[in-house]
């Protein structure tokens, strides 16, 4: 079973929300920002399969 990183997606929340995700990208060559462009599209691809994963688990529960 995966562990869970709690601390690793708090560090993830502080780089996006601090602003310098932003920052790297800015100086980033363009390569660099194509990977930091992937990295958003995978995370927020993985943000829609939590979403489905809660509502599906939490609504099986309440029709048990």
């Amino acid at each position: 079973m995966a562990s869970l990183q709690q601390a690793y997606l708090a560090e993830l929340e502080e780089y996006l929300s601090s602003g310098s995700f932003a920052a790297d990208f800015a100086w980033s060559e363009e390569e660099r920002r194509l990977e930091m462009l992937n990295f958003l599209e995978k995370l927020m691809d993985l943000g829609e399969l939590a979403d489905e994963t809660a509502t599906r688990i939490i609504f099986r529960k309440r029709g048990e």
